[in-house]
């Protein structure tokens, strides 16, 4: 899963990885090709069936003429199914070990009858199945997020723009609100560590998954501790063939193989990377006295018992490091007496951070059916991190240990009822040091159990109700949450759903890192309870959502002292901690995208409004915090050339101005930085060296070198008073990236 190496700068985090990651995809993107037709009883053909292998996530869906074609990576015997608004569903038995062609799957008339309604407030997934809204393959391709799963999320609604920081930040919450998980498993560190103010990518690539489901809220009963959403990634089963891949670019190499044999792979990858050439071309707004190097590899087994069960065992590790010189606001303080006063008032006016980061992690999962009527899920997964960082001469050291387990089964009732059970224990360690005299450590172990039901009473009705228990040891606080969606279809082609319900979450880290066992049992589970409704059509290609929400904080973690604007700050005054903050995030989005109108054109535009303000940490009041924009928009573009075998991909993204602190200014956050503009493209270009299939491409970010700045950073004097101020940038304003893969497994055009 973790399959690269950190480049701490938001130029690798844009542009590096695109290719790397698709040429892993397509050593695993299956080739077995599935094809037919599906009618009446009287042979006539039937446009927009939905046509899957029962208990997968592969399938898709007829043309005018009834045709469908879909791609799997299943084997043996399955079954095939269809559905079609006026039909009753059907399907038949077939082995699945070759091409599969001129199926013919004939259907029941039902006049009065409509398909079957899926819940989706709040969510949005992406898989190989042809009626979700986004695939991996849409990630893959959206130029500006270089295959980072993450950045591509960015330009669904209910996200914010990020520059400067790491994190999904969702519909009003900040990077600690927001859960990532693989194959069930949280991820403890799921973005490469970085320097204060400057982002790095995730550690995922979209093509890692078969499966992505992104859930801005009122998510499911089955996870926790995320006030605001959950990113859960599943990764793939076989891949269809053995192969092997390599890639060379301005930042580096990468190379894997993956062997197959009838019911088990093993995938091996490496890859080392050196900005020095970028840098020795590039002009950047930091300074970089250490370019980042770093190197990763991975390994990983999967394993078929039996047709209906599946092993999969991963594990890699990374290590990076790099060196940057960060602006010292301090620099001119000299009293001893001033509250501004503090170990970098003598240090210049720069500081010199170092950063020496390894991740390592494992994981195990194992999925088992019985009879197509029961599913039993087990998994476990461990994973390290450990970070040494130095602040000029002062040593910054932190080790993170996660320690997981999850159980659940799923029951099959009936063809309109299915009840899921699971149990999940964590536990987390983390201890950091500063210097040898400050040391800071906390364990939590946290257990869960979970309720929920899949019911659909009707085909044009479907509830979701759920419950889920949790209980923190350090916290010495149990909660029940409970959840709730459903959806009643209002057309042939469209809905409506709902969803609801209370999330907990833990005090944020360096609040349990700054306060003793004594002051931690007076804390408690922060909570949000959400409210959602959404209008969803779907037909032929084309989608249009439009959604809103409301979303209430409570018990927020406070503190009640002066405040400072710097987000690192180590928290030590615990005496004047407590969870009497408050907030509330309200707004409205909508999706529309369109891959019908224009043949070989796909594109989408996504826009949200949001209205929040929130008390907590150390807000002296009120207020927006600064990781918020009013207004975010993305447009998304793909357009294919055939006589090229080129294709064109290209995103425009705007965000209304910040929040950020001004001390001059006495409405708390009252100032507003200028509004975010990005315009990037991707061309990509197919070529063949005799077995080798290629792809060259290059990428350019802020084609229109838009200077984008994300705040203020404000200077103080030898008496602590502001006699200047800095903007904070992005470390580049404008990227540009090639670079060339080269596969034993053929490129499609779909996938560049």
């Amino acid at each position: 899963m973790f399959m690269k190496s950190h480049l701490s700068n938001t130029f690798y985090k844009r542009f590096v990885l695109l290719p790397l990651l698709l040429l892993m995809a397509i050593s695993t993107f299956a080739d077995v090709v599935i094809s037919g037709k599906v009618t009446d009883e009287k042979g006539k053909p039937l446009q927009g069936a939905s046509v899957y292998l029962l208990n997968t996530i592969d399938g898709s869906s007829t043309d005018s003429a009834g045709r469908f074609r879909f791609t799997t990576s299943e084997k043996g015997p399955q079954t095939i199914v269809a559905s079609e608004v006026s039909h009753e569903t059907g399907g038949m038995p077939l082995i699945v070990d070759s091409n599969v062609a001129d199926l013919v799957i004939k259907l029941k008339s039902n006049a009065h009858s409509l398909d079957q309604v899926t819940i989706s407030a709040g969510s949005f997934e992406a898989s190989n199945a042809n009626k979700t809204v986004l695939k991996p393959l849409d990630i893959v391709t959206t130029a500006g997020a270089n295959a980072d799963v993450v950045k591509a999320i960015e330009t669904l609604p209910g996200t914010q723009q990020t520059g400067t920081e790491n994190g999904l930040f969702v519909r009003g919450g900040d990077a600690s609100e927001a859960a990532i998980l693989v194959d069930e498993m949280v991820v403890q560190n799921a973005f490469f560590s970085s320097a204060p103010g400057v982002a790095t990518r995730s550690r995922f690539g979209a093509f890692q998954f078969q499966g992505i489901s992104f859930s801005s809220g009122g998510y499911s009963a089955r996870y926790g501790q995320a006030l605001s959403g959950v990113l859960e990634l599943m990764s793939t089963d076989l891949p269809d063939k053995t192969t092997a891949n390599i890639g060379i670019n301005m930042a580096g190499i990468y190379a894997s193989g993956t062997k197959r044999w009838k019911n088990s792979s093993l995938d091996v990858g490496g890859n080392y990377n050196n900005l020095s050439t970028f840098y020795g071309l590039a002009t950047t707004n930091v300074k970089f006295y250490n370019v980042p190097t770093g190197g990763g590899g991975n390994l990983r087994y999967v394993w078929k018992p039996n047709k209906d069960g599946i092993l999969k065992i991963t594990a890699n590790g990374t290590t990076n490091t790099s060196g940057i010189a960060i602006p010292n606001s301090y620099a001119q303080v000299t009293s001893s007496t001033n509250q501004f006063y503090n170990a970098f008032s003598t240090a210049g006016d720069t500081v010199n951070f170092k950063t020496n980061a390894q991740n390592y992690y494992t994981n195990v999962t194992y999925k088992q059916s019985f009879k197509s009527h029961y599913e039993l899920y087990t998994a476990a997964s461990v994973s390290y991190d450990k970070t040494d960082n130095h602040f000029a001469t002062i040593p910054i050291n932190e080790d993170d240990t996660r320690a997981q387990a999850r159980v659940e089964a799923r029951d099959y009732i009936n063809s309109r009822f299915s009840l899921l059970a699971g149990v999940e224990a964590q536990q987390i360690n983390i201890k950091k040091n500063i210097t040898d005299t400050i040391k800071q450590q906390f364990t939590e172990t946290q257990v869960a159990g979970y309720l929920e039901g899949d019911w659909s009473p009707f085909k044009w009705l479907a509830f979701r109700p759920g419950v889920r228990f949790e209980h923190s040891a350090l916290l010495q606080e149990s909660a029940i949450a409970p959840r709730l969606s459903m959806a009643i279809r209002t057309g042939h082609y469209s809905q409506v759903s709902v969803a609801g319900g209370i999330f907990f979450q833990d005090p944020d880290y360096p609040y349990l890192l700054g306060i003793d066992s004594a002051i931690s049992h007076r804390l408690k589970y922060q909570q949000a309870t959400h409210y959602i409704a959404n209008w969803q059509w779907i037909k032929e290609d084309r989608t249009l959502r439009i959604e809103g929400y409301y979303k209430n904080y409570q018990d927020l973690v406070r503190e009640h002292i002066a405040y400072d604007p710097n987000g690192y700050r180590s928290i030590s005054d615990s005496e004047n901690i407590d969870n009497s903050g408050y907030g509330y995030a309200q707004g409205l989005e909508l999706f529309w995208r369109d891959k019908k109108t224009v043949k070989n054109l796909d594109y989408w535009i996504s826009y949200s409004y949001i209205d929040t303000k929130r008390l907590y940490q150390n807000f002296i009041t009120e207020a927006t915090p600064g990781f918020i924009s009013d207004h975010n928009l993305n447009i998304v573009g793909k357009y294919f050339v055939n006589r090229w075998s080129t294709n064109f991909s290209a995103t425009y993204s705007y965000a209304s101005g910040r929040p950020y602190y001004n001390p001059a200014n006495p409405d708390f956050l009252g100032d507003r930085a200028p509004a975010f503009q990005n315009l990037a493209l991707t061309v990509s270009y197919l070529h063949t060296f005799g077995k080798w299939f290629s792809v060259f491409y290059l990428s350019v970010d802020n084609i229109t070198n838009q200077h984008n700045i994300f705040g203020y950073r404000y200077i103080y004097d030898s008496k602590g008073n502001v006699s200047s101020r800095q903007e904070i940038l992005p470390a580049l304003y404008r990227s540009i990236f090639v670079g060339a893969n080269f596969s034993l497994t053929q490129f499609k055009k779909d996938e560049l």
